[in-house]
C-alpha cells in the first residue's frame, strides 16, 4: 500500500497534468462528463491533495484551477474526523455531508461521494470525489425544522392561552416561545393607528432575546409603517442594517369579526432571510391568528367582566330583591342588600325552588302559572304578603329567555300605607267638604223660607261658620300641594313670636269658646324675636292650637309656653286631651296620617295639618318634637333660631 502511494505521489510530482484513469485524449466521453456535469467533481491524490476539479467545482469554491491544484483537502473540507488512506482504499463508496470552505471564507454544505479510480491493470491511481451543493436543501430542512418548532410552540401557546384567565400576562410568554422557535432575536405586537397624523405606533407586547442587545421596536418599525399598512395579506418582509436585527417580518393579526385590524405580529431576525417558504408564512400567520383570537377572547371576556360588574353594581344599588330563576322556579341567582326584609345569604337559597323558601301558593301567584312550560310574557303581582313578616310586597317577573326569567320583588309597605292614607284622606276630605256643604244648603233654604230675626241671625252664623270651615280645608289642601311641589316660598326674617301667637290664638278663640276651653299664653318677656315667616308661622300656630282645642275635653285649657335660650326660642303647645298612641307618634307628621284613637272617636280632620306644620318649621330651619301620654294630653314643641342669639 505504501508502495502504491509513493508511486502515485511520484507520478504527481513528475507530471505537469493531473493523473487520470485514462488519457483525456483517449476518453472523450469521460472528459465531457467531467467538464459538463452539474455536480462538482474533484480528483484527489492519495496524499489528499487536489489534482483537478471541474468548472462547477471551481465556480462553487471561487478558485481558479491553478489555485486549487496542489491544495490539501484540509484547507477546503471541514472534517469531523481525520480522513486517511485506509478509509479511502477500503474500496467502499461513501456518501457523506461535509462543509466546504470557499475562497471568500464562506461555507457551503455539500453531499460528497468518494471512490477510487483504477488503471487498466487494476492499480489505484487517484480518488474521485463528487460533491453536490445542498445549500437549498439545507435551507428547506432548516425551514421545515423551524416550522415544526413554531407549530409545536404554537400548540403549547394555544393550550396556555386557552387555559389562562389572564391572557395579557401570557402573551409575552407566547411571544418568547415563538421567537425562540423561529430563531428570532425579538418578537412583538404593535398597533398602528392610521387615523392620526402622522401615524402612531403603540407597542402592546414584546419579547427580546436576552443574549442580544436591546432593540427599539418602534424606531425600527416606523420607516416601514406605510408599507405594513398597505400589505393586505401575507408577510411583509424587509432587510435592515440595524444589528443585531438584519431583517424583519410583519404579519397582520386578524380577528373573527371581519374588521380591519390594526394590530400586527412582528419578528426581527439576526440574518437576512433569502426567501419565505409557504410553510413558514403559514406558521407565522397561524401564530398571528392564534394571538388575534386570544386577544379577541380577552377583549370579549373583559367586556363581559365589565358588563357583569356594572350589572352587579346596578343590582346592588337597587333596593329590591332580584332573583334569576328557571321555569321550574329554581333559583339560579339571588341578590339583595343585607337590610332588605327578605334578605338571605345566597348560598342558602341558590339551587332551591321558590316554593321551598316561600309558601307554594305565593310562589305560584308570582310565577303566574301552574304548569311548567316556557316564559312568554311579563307577569306582575301587585300585592302579596308573606307569613313570616308583616310587610307588603309586589313582584314583577320578566322573561330573559324561553326558560329563564328575572324576578324583582319590591317592598311596597310604605307605598301601600301611603296609598291607604290617600284613600282615607279622600274619604275624609269628601266627608269634610260634603258636611259643610250640606249644612250650607240647609241654612240657605231656611233663610230663603224666612223666620224671626233671631232665627235668621242663627242661620247666618251657622252658614258663615261652615263656609269658613270649608275655606280652611281648601287652604290646607292648597298649602300641602305647594309644599309637595316645592313652590311655597317663605320669607325668613326676624319676627315677634309673642304678637304672632296672640293673633293665632285670636283666630282659634271662637272654636275654643264653643267648648269653653281657655287658651293661656305664657311668655317671659316681650317682644321675643325669632327667625321666621309670619304668614307661615301663623299657619303653624293656628293648626297646633286648633288641634289642641279640638282634642281637649270641654272646660279644660290649652297652654302656650314660650322659652328662650341663648340660641333658640321654643314654643310648647299643650292640651289635656286623649293623647297619642306611642306607635303613632313617628308617623304623626306624614301626609294623610291619622291616629287610630282619633279615627275610632270619629273626630273630623284631613290628616295633612301636621304635615304642613312640620314642613314649614323645617323650611324655617327649626324642629318639631311630640310628647304625649294617653288619656293625659299632648305637648308639641316648635324650636326656632333666635333673631339676636347670645353666643
Amino acid at each position: 500500500m505504501d508502495e502504491q502511494a509513493d508511486h502515485t505521489s511520484a507520478n504527481h510530482q513528475n507530471d505537469s497534468h493531473p493523473l487520470k484513469p485514462k488519457s483525456w485524449g483517449d476518453d472523450f466521453l469521460y472528459r465531457a462528463l467531467f467538464e459538463h456535469s452539474d455536480d462538482c467533481i474533484f480528483i484527489i491524490s492519495f496524499d489528499l491533495h487536489y489534482i483537478a476539479a471541474n468548472p462547477q467545482a471551481l465556480n462553487l469554491l471561487g478558485f481558479a484551477e491553478e489555485e486549487l491544484v496542489g491544495m490539501p483537502m484540509s484547507e477546503i473540507v471541514f472534517l469531523e474526523e481525520t480522513l486517511n488512506q485506509d478509509a479511502i482504499l477500503d474500496d467502499s463508496s461513501n456518501l457523506l455531508e461535509r462543509i466546504l470552505r470557499c475562497k471568500d471564507g464562506s461555507a457551503v454544505p455539500v453531499e460528497i461521494s468518494t471512490s477510487i479510480v483504477y488503471d487498466e491493470t487494476g492499480r489505484p491511481v487517484c480518488i474521485q470525489s463528487i460533491a453536490r451543493d445542498i445549500s437549498k436543501r439545507k435551507e428547506v430542512e432548516r425551514a421545515i425544522q423551524r416550522h415544526n418548532q413554531i407549530m409545536l410552540s404554537l400548540s403549547d401557546a394555544t393550550a396556555r392561552l386557552l387555559q389562562s384567565t389572564k391572557i395579557e400576562n401570557k402573551i409575552a410568554e407566547v411571544l418568547g416561545s415563538l421567537g425562540h422557535a423561529a430563531g428570532a432575536v425579538a418578537c412583538f405586537i404593535v398597533e398602528i393607528n392610521s387615523t392620526s397624523a402622522p401615524n402612531s405606533i403603540q407597542l402592546r407586547s414584546e419579547w427580546q432575546k436576552s443574549s442580544s442587545s436591546h432593540l427599539d421596536v418602534i424606531r425600527l418599525i416606523t420607516p416601514f409603517q406605510a408599507a405594513i399598512l398597505n400589505q393586505k395579506t401575507g408577510i411583509f418582509a424587509e432587510d435592515m442594517e440595524m444589528p443585531p436585527a438584519q431583517s424583519t417580518a410583519v404579519v397582520k393579526i386578524v380577528d373573527n369579526t371581519g374588521r380591519d385590524s390594526r394590530s400586527f405580529l412582528g419578528l426581527f431576525y439576526p440574518e437576512k432571510v433569502q426567501a419565505w417558504l409557504p410553510a413558514q408564512e403559514d406558521a407565522v400567520q397561524i401564530a398571528a391568528n392564534i394571538i388575534g383570537a386570544a386577544l379577541q377572547r380577552n377583549q370579549h371576556e373583559e367586556t363581559i367582566r365589565i358588563s357583569e360588574a356594572r350589572n352587579r353594581n346596578i343590582i346592588d344599588a337597587l333596593p329590591d330583591l332580584i332573583i334569576r330563576m328557571d321555569t321550574n322556579g329554581k333559583i339560579l341567582d339571588y341578590g339583595s342588600k343585607p337590610d332588605h326584609p327578605l334578605y338571605r345569604p345566597q348560598d342558602e337559597v341558590a339551587g332551591k325552588l321558590l316554593s321551598e323558601i316561600w309558601p307554594e301558593e305565593i310562589a305560584t301567584q308570582i310565577m303566574g302559572w301552574n304548569e311548567r312550560g316556557a316564559f312568554t310574557e311579563p307577569h306582575h303581582l301587585k300585592e302579596f304578603k308573606l307569613p313570616f313578616n308583616d310587610r307588603t310586597y309586589e313582584s314583577r317577573l320578566s322573561p330573559i329567555a324561553a326558560h329563564e326569567a328575572l324576578l324583582v320583588v319590591r317592598d311596597i309597605t310604605e307605598q301601600a300605607m301611603l296609598d291607604q292614607m290617600k284613600s282615607d284622606f279622600i274619604n275624609r276630605a269628601s266627608h269634610e267638604l260634603r258636611t259643610p256643604l250640606t249644612t250650607v244648603i240647609l241654612m240657605a233654604n231656611l233663610i230663603q223660607e224666612g223666620g224671626t230675626p233671631d232665627e235668621l241671625q242663627e242661620y247666618w252664623g251657622v252658614l258663615t261658620s261652615e263656609l269658613n270651615r270649608q275655606k280652611i280645608l281648601i287652604e290646607r289642601l292648597l298649602i300641602a300641594g305647594r309644599l309637595e311641589s316645592g313652590t311655597m316660598r317663605l320669607d325668613i326674617s326676624p319676627i315677634d313670636l309673642v304678637s304672632t301667637l296672640e293673633e293665632s290664638i285670636l283666630a282659634v278663640k271662637p272654636i275654643a269658646n264653643k267648648k269653653q276651653i281657655a287658651i293661656r299664653l305664657n311668655t317671659p318677656s316681650r317682644p321675643i324675636l325669632a327667625m321666621g315667616d309670619k304668614s307661615g308661622l301663623q299657619q303653624v300656630f293656628i293648626n297646633l292650637i286648633n288641634n289642641a282645642a279640638k282634642f281637649s275635653p270641654e272646660g279644660t285649657s290649652v297652654d302656650v309656653n314660650l322659652t328662650v335660650t341663648d340660641m333658640y326660642v321654643e314654643t310648647a303647645i299643650s292640651d289635656h286631651g286623649m293623647g297619642i298612641p306611642p306607635e303613632d307618634i313617628p308617623h304623626l307628621c306624614e301626609r294623610f296620617f291619622r291616629g287610630k284613637n282619633v279615627t275610632i272617636a270619629e273626630i273630623p280632620g284631613s290628616g295633612i295639618g301636621l304635615y304642613i306644620v312640620k314642613s314649614i318649621v323645617e323650611e324655617l330651619g327649626g324642629s318639631l318634637k311630640v310628647e304625649s301620654i294617653l288619656k293625659q294630653g299632648t305637648t308639641i314643641s316648635i324650636t326656632l333660631n333666635r333673631a339676636n342669639p347670645n353666643p
